[in-house]
């Protein structure tokens, strides 16, 4: 039986969890939320980006204040705080105010803290990501789908990708330049407090993928989490 994504990605009860990069950050926030509640333990999850309205989980209740979270963790629910709501997408909150609920509550907290319009790898812009000052854990993801396609069509923020790597926006994505902005301080690891860890969550894997997995297990330091595909 394979480990749930609590081991996996090494979550601790209490942890404020922060998924930055791209390839598959809202999948991994919203099943490790399911995951901690079918296990009895409080938990909240928001974002402090744009993000669909279809992506809200329906098992969780829905909030727009502290107060509201407060409420529902307190009757034992799942909470999903975000700020205003749109017709397709939400607003993120503030990342101090996602620290301040943090710290003023026991519930594990799950907050999606970078953008990627959907693509399958990124390094951020200067503005980003929108990690909380308290995050403990800081789960940097990649999706090894992008590997072998060109830099341009599958990265959000090819040039900075580019960049990092050494590489032209129109050269095919190695493993090697994933481990490069991955573990880069511009890069993957952009904006992780200090005293956080990281895990760096590889997803899509399938029995293709491991070569590239392990190249870049070699070239980065700390928690490698793979992730299969349809996980």
């Amino acid at each position: 039986m394979s480990p749930g994504l609590t081991t996996l990605l090494g979550a601790r009860r209490g942890d404020l969890v922060a998924f930055v990069g791209a390839g598959g950050k809202t999948r991994l926030m919203l099943g490790l939320g399911r995951e901690l509640s079918d296990a009895g333990l409080p938990v909240l999850m928001t974002t402090t980006t744009r993000m669909g309205v279809e992506e809200i989980p329906p098992w969780a209740r829905l909030c727009h204040t502290p107060g509201e979270v407060q409420i529902q963790l307190s009757a034992g629910s799942p909470a999903f705080l975000i700020g205003a709501a749109g017709v397709e997408k939400i607003s993120g909150v503030d990342p101090d105010l996602v620290a301040q609920i943090h710290a003023a509550t026991s519930a594990t907290v799950l907050v999606e803290a970078d953008g990627a319009q959907h693509r399958a790898f990124k390094a951020p812009a200067a503005h980003e990501p929108a990690i909380p000052p308290t995050a403990s854990l800081v789960v940097v993801v990649a999706g090894l789908n992008a590997l072998g396609r060109r830099i341009e069509e599958v990265c959000h923020r090819p040039e900075r990708v580019a960049a990092l790597a050494g590489r032209s926006t129109g050269d095919p994505l190695r493993a090697e330049d994933m481990a490069t902005v991955l573990s880069n301080p511009d890069g993957g690891l952009k904006g992780v407090p200090p005293e956080a860890r990281v895990t760096i969550a590889l997803t899509m894997a399938t029995a293709d993928s491991e070569a590239a997995i392990g190249s870049i297990r070699s070239a980065v330091t700390g928690r490698v989490a793979v992730v299969p595909a349809g996980r």
